[in-house]
């Protein structure tokens, strides 16, 4: 009787409080028995179309963004990328907090089953003391033995627990997600970092050769003036080409030891001189046509995107986790066990006791507590829901910056092409004119200067160019598909305190082509085809 009493209690209040909670009852049925809202997908803020997409050097097809760097031609690269990909740390804090999650998940799935199942036992020595009320009759000295079971099942009438596994799984996804977006970044930093490397080394030797010729003018110069065929204005403005080319040299050295030490960072080795490891080569070249998608594509294949998503996911789960506060929490409770004063008849028929039965718990005159509990997490679900759109739109700019950037950067490099043919025109006729008595050395010297000038920046707006086509595949989110392709699994990983062998293993340093770098390091700035789609600004190379 009073077992019916229980159960009937807690449904009739059902009747009452789905009628007049936050759910409505024909709501509570089609979301599977749960209270909260079902979670849909929010629309997201993106472009129809790219703003250059009429550019015939852009394609809207369907990128292949697993491996995007391997349109850069350069082994050198790709095997610095798989290196980062297996020893980064920062990956593997990424990939242990997935892990993390998934443990989590485990948990709040193991709450839908009995949540309390505990057995115990006791053997104890007591002693009843005559002075208390009640106590006259019995033994003064006795011992108490008993084993025992207890359970408690709580069950899931309103979805707390399936809504947990909800919230769970959405959060696990998103470390997923999370996981995809650090790798992504991991490879568009040792790609950017290895092509700055690269243009470095191309602007130090183009300095290194330019000293050559301006100390041969500083000698020519200086004879002149001893001579007695020149001023020592002459002799002041060779000596300060020098000097201006000499200092500019010791700043781009600094900047190259403070990428590969960037490098050695992303790599997870200890820091060191990497120039025996990768060796001096080539900027990559670049393709003619970028193949970009269309801009709905970010939904799927930017990890942020996604992460952002998931993450409004399961905090929309966690609304209904809230709402169940509202209902009465209905369990099962039972213990069963065996007591006995001797050991000997513990396990004997008349020792055994026991209940069981059905209860409930229900939480009243909170004081709105619950309520604005509720209101709380709708709260951060509107917050994330904001982020997500946010977080679309943001994707969509730095694909659009990446486009102008690849775009504009080629008539940079176009440009300044010419100008270094034009300028070293110039420095030609100079020379010759020099030598005929037709005008003063100061203007040979200028236009050496110029040239040097216009050689360094056409190197660096060519490093510049690659590194926009590194932003832009990073930015639709290319490059964490290995993961799916030939990545071990996140189990698998190294643990952090494995330090990675200082020796890399890599190939020696080759160019785009393939051919082994030229040791006299011939320095070969060009004219450029208008697609820049064969001629790579290079140190080392005899190609043209």
């Amino acid at each position: 009787m009073h077992a019916r009493l229980l159960l009937t209690l807690p449904f009739s209040a059902l009747l009452i409080v789905v009628a007049t909670g936050c759910t409505s009852p024909g709501e509570y049925i089609r979301n599977g028995f749960k209270v909260g809202p079902n979670y849909k997908k929010a629309p997201a803020p993106v472009a129809e179309k790219w703003i250059d997409e009429g550019d015939k050097r852009l394609s809207t097809s369907s990128p292949e963004t697993v491996e995007w760097w391997a349109a850069l031609n350069d082994p050198v690269l790709d095997n610095l990328i798989k290196q980062a990909a297996l020893a980064n740390l920062t990956l593997k804090e990424a990939g242990m907090r997935v892990l993390e999650f998934r443990a989590q998940r485990a948990i709040a799935l193991g709450s839908i089953f009995p949540q309390t199942q505990q057995a115990g036992g006791s053997v104890t020595q007591n002693a009843n003391s005559f002075n208390v009320a009640n106590q006259a009759f019995g033994e003064h000295f006795f011992a108490l033995n008993q084993v025992g079971f207890n359970l408690a099942w709580e069950l899931d009438f309103w979805g707390r627990f399936r809504r947990a596994v909800e919230a769970a799984d959405g959060q696990l996804n998103s470390t997923v997600d999370n996981y995809d977006d650090v790798l992504v970044t991991l490879i568009g930093d040792v790609a950017t970092t290895y092509v700055n490397i690269r243009t470095l080394q191309t602007r130090i030797k183009i300095a290194q050769d330019n000293v050559i010729i301006q100390r041969e003018n500083f000698g020519i110069a200086e004879a002149l003036f001893k001579g007695g065929k020149t001023s020592k204005i002459d002799v002041d403005q060779s000596q300060t080409n020098l000097s201006q080319v000499e200092a500019q040299i010791p700043q781009l050295e600094i900047s190259l030891r403070q990428a590969q030490n960037l490098l050695c960072v992303l790599l997870a080795i200890p820091i060191q001189d990497l120039r025996g490891v990768i060796g001096t080569g080539s900027i990559p070249t670049v393709a003619p046509e970028l193949v970009i998608g269309i801009p709905a594509d970010l939904l799927t294949r930017r990890p942020d995107v996604r992460r952002a998503e998931r993450e409004a996911a399961a905090q929309s789960a966690r609304i209904g986790i809230a709402e169940a506060d509202f209902y009465p929490s209905i369990a099962v409770t039972g213990s069963i066990g065996v007591r006995a004063n001797d050991f000997n008849n513990l396990f004997e028929g008349r020792s055994l006791q026991g209940a069981w039965g059905p209860s409930f718990q229900w939480n009243i005159l909170n004081y709105g507590r619950t309520l604005n509990g509720v209101r709380v997490q709708d709260a951060r679900f509107e917050q994330l829901i904001a982020r997500y759109q946010a977080t679309v739109l943001k994707a969509n700019a730095e694909v659009e910056n990446g486009i102008v950037s690849y775009l504009k950067s080629h008539e940079v490099v176009r440009q300044l092409a010419k100008s270094v043919d034009a300028a070293a025109d110039g420095v030609t006729l100079a020379s010759v004119q020099y030598r005929e008595g037709k005008i003063p050395f100061v203007v040979v010297a200028t236009l050496q200067q110029n040239l040097v000038s216009q050689q360094d920046q056409l190197a660096n707006a060519y490093g510049q160019l690659v590194t926009s086509l590194i932003q832009t595949y990073r930015a639709i989110g290319g490059g964490w598909q290995i993961r799916l392709k030939n990545d071990p699994p996140i189990e698998n990983l190294a643990p952090p305190n494995e330090v990675p062998k200082t020796k890399l293993g890599l190939p020696i340093a080759q160019n785009g082509g393939g051919e082994p770098i030229n040791p006299d390091f011939v320095l070969t700035v060009s004219r450029l085809p208008d697609n820049l789609a064969a001629t790579p600004i290079a140190v080392g190379s005899n190609r043209r």
